[in-house]
């Protein structure tokens, strides 16, 4: 008799359904999902995805995390919202991906925000600065990476009150959240003078095939200082409209379109000469990082693992830092690979430093501060490259 209960027991525990797994989770993977514009109106962009990619093959190389291999599964959305939304749920539903990393876009992740939320996947270093990726409060299964927006518009805005005598203001923007966090950063940046000081604002949606003719209206309302809100292609074409016209304003470019590769070559480095940006990282393309220890093992690592990519084009540094970022919080996790560790180790990010960012800049998240990068430092372009000058400056909370 007691045999037979004996047996009984072991059935049952047999017939017991195993421990509930992470998705995308098993002893020898991590299955990580990810949407960029590798075509479309921001398909400059495209070179993330894939510098990622290669970042992720050296640390598969080097036995993966923890025994783990990352399986990166990387989606064309073309910057289309619509696209965005049917990638990421075919990455969650039917790849059944352990989290998304780096979706790329304001557009796009405002798109799937609720949907990530509400399915409960991380939403991990999205790839835009916009400010509502910092509320766990409200979105606790979405993170930040980059400085963000409306923090970098405070900062050119300063700028212009102390170097600039008398500013008009002209202002181009991409006519969505991600203009408009810009925005309305640089607006309260000049506080109660904004209505002054600003002379034209330009909108223009990302089908439009050109700027030229709000650069024109620009040039025409007088204004001396111009603010550059735009994605790659059309800063190019801003930048170069510009001194075709003979406009020579004082110009701020935002950070996200500050790659001499893909928008300064194309609009000419005559035409870029001056520009004013911030900057958080190490400039790819500055001679002053040319013995540094980062630099040269993001350089050597270019040449190994993504050869076809540009070693002028800034977008590849960033590329490498956030897949470090990522590396960094699965080290975290340990065998604990459960969506809710994920996010806990990425809000549990203390003083991280990586190796292209800026010296000083580091990496701090927490449960309530879900922004890990909080600090830039200005740059003028001067011909050839970008020159950082004055002090990091740091966000206030």
């Amino acid at each position: 008799m007691r045999q037979a209960s004996w047996l009984m027991v072991v059935a049952a525990l047999i017939a017991a359904p195993a421990p509930a797994q992470t998705p995308g989770v098993t002893k020898t993977e991590i299955k990580i999902g990810n949407i960029n514009p590798y075509s479309g109106p921001a398909s400059a962009y495209g070179t993330i995805g894939k510098s990622i990619a290669a970042y992720f093959k050296m640390i598969n190389d080097q036995g993966g995390i923890n025994g783990r291999k990352i399986n990166y599964i990387s989606y064309d959305d073309g910057y289309s919202p619509p696209k965005a939304v049917e990638m990421v749920r075919k990455l969650v539903e039917q790849d059944e991906v352990a989290l998304v990393f780096q979706s790329l876009g304001t557009p796009s992740n405002s798109a799937i925000h609720k949907y990530m939320n509400q399915m409960k996947v991380p939403q991990l270093f999205v790839a835009t600065g916009a400010t509502k990726w910092n509320d766990p409060k409200n979105f606790p299964w979405t993170m930040g990476w980059q400085p963000n927006y409306q923090t970098e518009g405070r900062i050119y805005a300063a700028h212009v009150l102390s170097n600039v005598k008398d500013p008009k203001i002209g202002i181009l923007f991409q006519n969505d959240d991600y203009g408009k966090d810009y925005l309305k950063g640089f607006e309260e940046g000049l506080g109660d003078k904004a209505k002054t000081l600003i002379v034209m604002k330009q909108s223009y949606e990302v089908t439009d095939p050109t700027v030229d003719s709000q650069i024109v209206n620009l040039k025409n309302s007088g204004a001396n200082v111009f603010f550059n809100i735009t994605t790659p292609k059309f800063a190019a074409q801003a930048i170069k409209k510009a001194h075709d016209l003979g406009w020579k304003p004082t110009q701020y470019l935002n950070n996200v379109s500050s790659s001499l590769a893909t928008v300064l070559k194309p609009a000419g480095l005559d035409a870029s000469k001056g520009l004013i940006t911030a900057l958080y990282q190490k400039e790819v393309t500055d001679p002053q990082w040319k013995n540094d220890k980062g630099f040269q093992d993001w350089l050597a690592w270019m040449k190994k693992y993504y050869p076809d990519g540009s070693l002028e084009d800034q977008s590849n540094a960033y590329g490498y830092s956030v897949a470090q970022t990522m590396v960094q919080v699965l080290k975290q996790c340990g065998n604990d690979l459960s969506r809710e560790n994920i996010v806990r180790q990425a809000a549990s990010l203390k003083n991280l430093e990586l190796p292209m960012l800026l010296p000083g800049i580091r990496i701090n998240t927490s449960p309530d501060d879900f922004a890990p990068i909080e600090q830039e430092q200005l740059a003028r372009f001067n011909g050839e490259r970008w020159e950082i000058f004055g002090d990091v400056v740091a966000s206030s909370k």
